[in-house]
């Protein structure tokens, strides 16, 4: 008991600790989305063909545009001490409910694709380490240094052209599942946990296959830091000390390789794992655009592109508030997978 008491008491305190970080993300983004040299007003009074300065200062006005910065900032902070992060203006929603209804799709896309690397990159990482410097060290670093140098956009189109185009195997890149299929009742927003409670498995077929290829272009994404994390921690484990006792004693390699060196290499792993999920949560804006994936990041650039700032203001607020939970889950799960390792 004082184990998880203890784990709580930390929860408690990084979740203190993170306030000011998530404030000064908010005030940061607020400041940035101001200066650009673009302005909403105009934009959104350019459907118009009668539009003037009166129609662009009214437009000001609602927007709350013709305030002062350091009021405009004040107001917004207060709306989102309240939980209003406004209205998207080329929505006509609330934020709120628009981050909402898309962040499933891009958690779902986020959690597969995590899943896919995770069970290549580890047996990759695990098998570099023991071939150290073999041929297979050498081609597993090249895929690694491969999939780093190639942008998501790029190997995204790639799979599309190789498994849609020219193979005839893959869906249509046009969305989260067909478009002969019926949509099922919104449950949890995941797709395949949604359609698998109504027992609906031709459409959770449709759904699996539409994830496939936008989520194998995130993984590719990732495959190397995890990789390389692996294949690091693997050969430091494997040269401690208690592997060569293990060895000495006689016991069979693979038990050796995953009961004892690979449960102490995984919790690098882990951490990495942590950040890496956040990282693509935000970053896979290309990703949903090349697969018209309608989720948070098209949303929020979408917005961007249109000088609509509510949207990209709880964009980025809600991608700091999710990579403070990442941290603090991956805290917690360090300390349960090690209990050498000093909650304190």
């Amino acid at each position: 008991m004082s184990v998880w008491r203890s784990i709580a008491r930390r929860f408690i305190r990084r979740v203190i600790s993170s306030i000011p970080a998530i404030i000064g993300v908010v005030i940061v983004t607020f400041i940035l989305m101001r200066v650009l040299p673009s302005d909403p007003a105009v934009f959104f009074t350019s459907s118009s063909v009668t539009a003037g300065q009166a129609e662009i200062d009214s437009m000001r006005k609602k927007m709350g545009l013709d305030q002062p910065l350091p009021l405009q900032l004040g107001m917004y902070l207060r709306d989102v001490a309240r939980g209003d992060l406004g209205n998207s203006l080329t929505t006509n929603q609330p934020v709120v409910k628009d981050l909402l209804r898309r962040l499933p799709a891009s958690l779902e896309l986020t959690f597969v694709a995590l899943v896919l690397a995770l069970a290549t990159s580890i047996p990759l990482g695990v098998l570099s380490a023991l071939r150290s410097g073999s041929l297979i060290d050498h081609a597993v670093r090249f895929l690694c240094t491969i999939g780093v140098c190639m942008p998501t956009f790029v190997s995204g189109l790639m799979l599309v052209y190789v498994f849609y185009y020219l193979l005839g195997i893959a869906p249509d890149p046009t969305g989260r599942i067909d478009i002969f299929v019926a949509s099922p009742p919104d449950i949890t927003g995941f797709l395949l946990i949604d359609l698998a409670l109504i027992g609906d498995w031709a459409g959770w077929r449709s759904a699996l296959d539409n994830i496939i290829l936008p989520a194998c272009t995130m993984a590719l994404f990732v495959l190397a830091p995890l990789t390389r994390m692996t294949r690091a921690s693997m050969l430091g484990v494997l040269g401690s000390e208690f592997v060569r006792t293990a060895k000495s004693v006689g016991l069979h390699s693979w038990r050796i390789v995953v009961v004892y060196a690979l449960r102490n290499a995984l919790l690098p792993v882990l951490t990495m794992a942590g950040v890496v999920f956040s990282t693509m949560l935000g970053a896979n804006v290309l990703v949903e655009k090349v697969f018209s994936w309608p989720g948070v990041a098209s949303y929020a650039l979408d917005a961007l592109m249109a000088s609509d700032y509510a949207p990209v203001q709880g964009f980025v607020l809600l991608m700091a508030f999710i990579f403070v939970l990442v941290n603090l889950t991956v805290d917690v799960l360090y300390g349960m997978a090690d209990p050498r390792v000093s909650i304190e």
